[in-house]
């Protein structure tokens, strides 16, 4: 460290040193305990929202105990030092807050103390425990423990972030094994650790925690928010990479409980900032308990056929972060142990829903967690909806004539000026309504498929041949040019699928992947027509994602 700073610094480093002295901390140890250092905007963001909650003169008012402080940067700003306490897990850190102290830090050294708040006894030192007989008679008292604020921005750690090395057995504590009933698999988190222990054994006491937001809407902490009854009075979330050692995009949340009013969570509009910490606006976020999952809707149109003409892969994760791994695939072969089921002509229209309500709203840091539900029937009738969905699809996916017959081509040999006749008519022929179909449709007569909730048939569907809004008919039209286009290469593929033809313009780096464009600029002024089309049929679907109750706004 001083390395770069002469002894004593200038001054006009000290503002620089005091902000980052969570370097002294080794950044493998940090990383891998789950400490995030928290920027000083969030500091001040937080101490703004929480006298909004609890009154400007909180500070003389409230007591305030950072459980997991680390090197103390979440109490710069505080001015009561009478009421501050601050204690961390490791020794070395109280050693840089005493330092800091002596410097002219706002703390006190004897509220300033070693301990292991998931392993530890809660004991005075007069007992021989580690809390300040302070502090013990704060949390001992029913009274008192209203006036406490625990302020903490907890370790993120998670057990199965890193398999087989680094964080393995992370979780394993005192107070995980405690509360392993209640907290279920939600206890692989490190931060849930404390939020049980805080609500359990600190009644009453008000929680100001910055933490992700599976708290609140991940599906496997539906069973934590069934005893974690708190009333949530404000919130705000900003980006997950304005935190050190922090790269996804997924938004961290700072929320306000007051844990002696008993409310199980159902919802919250929370303020949004920017990386630069500039008010952009609200969201909505909800629990989903009680909700059905997109998931067990698709699996409910599983079946059989004689010619499958691909796979939905990817129907093992209900949010926007799973999108990822959602692909239309010649075989299920193409990618490791994939969850899905086989697509064929009695539940194309089913799985291209599903493909195009999950892609055609694009993840971002702020909808990361957002959950893709069980939907309402409206979908049903709704054939114009159904038809865009299927041609969003049709140019969006990953068949290849690579790896099996292409049935996926939307056009006719002559339409493109193709030099040889197509394996596969099978979608033109589903288009025109020269396939006999059997749609697993929800109906009080028929069921839903395999796992559907009817009376053990299946709904026949008539031959008709499909209509196509002026939106998806443009993306046709886009389409056919750029396979027109194609079909002019000396060395095209006259089976080859939209994936095919993008390799073949844009070929591939060093490393396999494909090139984001190519030297034929022709090419990239028709695909860049064919995306256009496609995202202004995405905008087409996405108000029906929302009132078809695919998502929640």
């Amino acid at each position: 460290f001083w390395a770069k700073y002469l002894r004593p610094p200038k001054e006009e480093y000290w503002d620089y040193i005091i902000e980052r002295r969570d370097m002294l901390v080794p950044q493998d140890v940090r990383e891998r305990k789950g400490s995030f250092f928290t920027p000083q905007k969030w500091v001040e963001l937080s101490q703004r929202y929480i006298a909004e909650v609890l009154g400007e003169n909180w500070q003389d008012e409230y007591y305030v105990w950072d459980c997991a402080a680390g090197t103390g940067n979440l109490l710069i700003g505080l001015t009561n030092k009478y009421n501050i306490y601050a204690s961390t897990l490791d020794k070395a850190d109280v050693d840089v807050i005493h330092d800091r102290i002596e410097n002219g830090a706002n703390l006190l050294e004897n509220h300033v103390f070693q301990f292991d708040f998931l392993n530890d006894e809660f004991l005075p030192k007069a007992k021989g425990g580690k809390l300040p007989d302070k502090l013990f008679e704060i949390i001992s008292d029913p009274k008192k423990c209203k006036k406490l604020v625990v302020y903490i921005n907890p370790p993120y750690a998670e057990v199965s972030s890193v398999i087989g090395r680094g964080k393995a057995g992370v979780n394993q504590s005192k107070i995980h094994d405690k509360y392993i009933s209640e907290l279920g698999t939600a206890g692989r988190e490190i931060y849930t650790q404390f939020i049980a222990r805080i609500y359990y054994e600190i009644r009453g006491c008000n929680l100001a925690e910055f933490s992700k937001l599976k708290v609140l809407q991940g599906s496997a902490f539906e069973n934590f928010r069934a005893f974690f009854m708190a009333k949530l009075k404000k919130m705000f979330i900003v980006p997950a990479w304005s935190f050190d050692n922090v790269k996804g995009q997924f938004p961290i949340g700072f929320k306000i409980w007051d844990t002696n009013k008993k409310e199980k969570f159902g919802q919250i509009i929370s303020d949004i900032f920017d990386t630069d910490g500039n008010f952009i606006g609200n969201k909505s976020f909800y629990s989903y308990d009680k909700k059905e999952y997109i998931n067990k809707w698709i699996s409910s149109f599983k079946n059989h056929s004689e010619i499958d003409i691909g796979f939905l892969a990817g129907t093992n994760g209900n949010d926007f972060q799973h999108n990822q791994i959602v692909y239309i695939l010649n075989n299920k072969e193409q990618m490791p142990n994939p969850r899905g089921i086989w697509i064929n002509q009695h539940n194309l229209i089913s799985a291209c829903i599903y493909f195009a309500v999950r892609k055609a709203i694009s993840a971002d840091w702020l909808n990361d967690r957002d959950q893709f539900l069980y939907p309402n029937d409206g979908w049903e009738k709704d054939k114009e909806f159904q038809n865009d969905c299927l041609a969003y699809t049709l140019f969006n996916n990953n068949i290849s004539c690579k790896h099996g017959i292409n049935h996926w081509l939307p056009f006719i040999e002559w339409d493109v000026g193709a030099s040889d006749k197509f394996d596969s008519s099978f979608m033109t022929d589903f288009i025109a309504g020269k396939i006999d179909l059997i749609v697993a449709e929800p109906s009080l007569f028929y069921n839903c498929g395999a796992g559907g909730g009817g009376t053990g048939g299946i709904a026949p569907r008539k031959k008709a041949k499909l209509k196509f809004s002026e939106t998806a008919k443009n993306v046709f039209k886009a389409g056919r040019e750029l396979w027109k286009y194609y079909h002019l290469q000396p060395k095209c593929n006259v089976n080859a699928s939209l994936y095919d033809i993008r390799e073949h313009f844009q070929g591939r780096n060093a490393q396999g992947k494909m090139n984001n464009k190519s030297d034929d600029e022709k090419y990239n002024e028709l695909i860049g027509n064919l995306r256009m089309e496609l995202k202004n049929l995405a905008g087409k679907i996405e108000p029906k994602i929302y009132e078809y109750g695919f998502l929640m706004r």
